[in-house]
């Protein structure tokens, strides 16, 4: 490892020269009048595959924005390691937040500053370059592939279906993954569960147009109290959620397995200070960190029906809506828990109105599996580059495109991140700590070297 340093502090100029050009293409794939620029990192990816020392790379289509796909194959006996990445970034606004401009990379005070300094481009290029040492330097032993996405931010709606056209050409043991959390600041962590996701919008009808609440208040069902009613019964006074059947598949998990989750640093003081809250709120029975991670939920991301706007307006409402996120944990099923929650509303529904449940978007919930052969190696390498154990993550968070992976493909990933919940990812002044970088490159260096070690083991 010592001579993976000494490429490290030799290349840095180069390495953060690379990564700053790539920060300043303004690849947000969220605004459609930036489509160019989505087509500019992904031209930029195939140079940076290419110098890394890949066999190929091209850029290809999908039904939205473009894949950068790159191989270098040693054997084809050999088992094959798949890089994801994206390559897009979340709009940097509010602008005026910025200490400086977003797409301007700097490094200060050893931060990297700027829109994707951690999510993703500055974890890709743990990934990246760890590969161009191993490739220059003749110590792959296995056959790797990169697939550098487009639209992850915006939930990935094209990768599924680039993913079954390739289906071939994208064969791998398993996917690869920085784009998550350590533990805490030199805690190197693992992230080995992701919660799902279900979205839905409720909207709840009643008369045909918005009514006089003094002359009809009291005689017609109003639609925003019933969907205000319905919504505040959905959590028990202990914080469980009531809706018939939603725990029926949840996998509890062992006293060791919450243990181990509970290892991971936590200050509820430091905590409560930095969200603004007197007090903690959620299912009794469980810590924080296994209520963000383990424990599924339901909650109200937005509301709204009738009159908002400056002094009154006496009216009962015709419509009343709500927007539904609730993150799902192993081993439930999306399209399960939408059939779930359409069946609660519609028969908690009383007379007089009329109950719509429109499913907006999901995704089902990930696990790494204790005994997988990545996992064991990735903890040898963690623990020799940071001296202490990794901890088992399990990210409150939801990355889609996992589940989709192992649905597709028929692999499982890794999760293995450097960020810090202090990085300002998808908010102004994002940054990543550069020995978090560096040291996440030493990282990935020696995950390959315990991998190939423990390969038929």
């Amino acid at each position: 490892m010592e001579k993976a340093k000494e490429f490290i502090e030799r290349e840095w100029f180069t390495i953060t020269g690379q990564l700053f050009s790539l920060m300043k293409i303004e690849s947000v794939s969220a605004k459609p009048e930036l489509k160019k620029k989505m087509y500019e990192a992904a031209d930029y990816w195939q140079v940076l595959l290419l110098d890394a020392g890949v066999d190929t790379a091209e850029v290809i289509e999908t039904a939205g924005n473009p894949v950068t796909y790159g191989e270098k194959i040693i054997d084809p006996k050999a088992p094959t390691i798949m890089v994801y990445a994206h390559m897009d970034v979340m709009p940097a606004e509010p602008l005026n937040l910025w200490k400086y401009q977003p797409f301007e990379p700097r490094e200060e005070n050893g931060y990297i500053l700027g829109r994707g300094a951690n999510d993703d481009k500055g974890q890709s290029f743990i990934q990246l370059k760890a590969f161009e040492y191993l490739a220059k330097n003749n110590l792959l032993k296995v056959n790797v592939k990169f697939i550098i996405e487009g639209e992850e931010e915006v939930g990935s709606p094209s990768l599924a279906g680039f993913l079954e056209k390739h289906k071939d050409q994208l064969a791998c043991d398993f996917i690869l993954v920085s784009d998550t959390n350590m533990a805490g600041i030199d805690m190197p962590g693992i992230t080995t569960g992701l919660r799902g996701l279900a979205y839905w919008e409720i909207e709840v009808k009643g008369p045909s147009h918005d009514l006089h609440s003094g002359i009809f208040g009291g005689a017609v069902a109003n639609p925003a109290n019933v969907l205000a009613s319905m919504l505040a019964n959905v959590h028990n006074a202990d914080g469980a959620i009531t809706i018939p059947g939603f725990y029926d598949k949840v996998r509890e998990l062992s006293y060791e397995e919450r243990a181990k989750i509970n290892e991971a640093t936590y200050n509820e003081t430091d905590y409560k200070a930095s969200l603004g809250v007197s007090a903690l709120h959620g299912e009794n029975g469980y810590s924080t960190l296994e209520r963000t991670g383990i424990r599924p939920t339901f909650d109200i991301c937005g509301i709204w029906s009738g009159y908002t706007g400056e002094g009154t307006k006496t009216v009962l409402p015709a419509v009343a809506k709500a927007k539904i996120s609730s993150r799902l944990v192993p081993n439930q099923s999306y399209a399960e828990m939408a059939a779930l929650v359409k069946d609660f509303f519609e028969q908690n529904m009383p007379e007089g109105v009329t109950v719509t449940v429109k499913d907006l978007h999901g995704g089902d919930p990930y696990e790494c599996p204790a005994d997988f052969v990545p996992l064991k190696a990735a903890e040898q390498a963690l623990f020799k580059i940071f001296g202490k154990p990794a901890v088992h993550l399990r990210s409150g968070g939801s990355i889609p495109i996992i589940s989709t992976f192992e649905k597709i493909l028929g692999v499982k990933t890794l999760l293995i991140g450097f960020g810090l919940g202090s990085d300002a990812i998808h908010s102004p002044n994002e940054n990543f700590s550069i020995n978090n970088l560096k040291k996440g490159i030493e990282s990935m260096i020696q995950f390959y070297i315990e991998y190939q070690q423990n390969i038929g083991k």
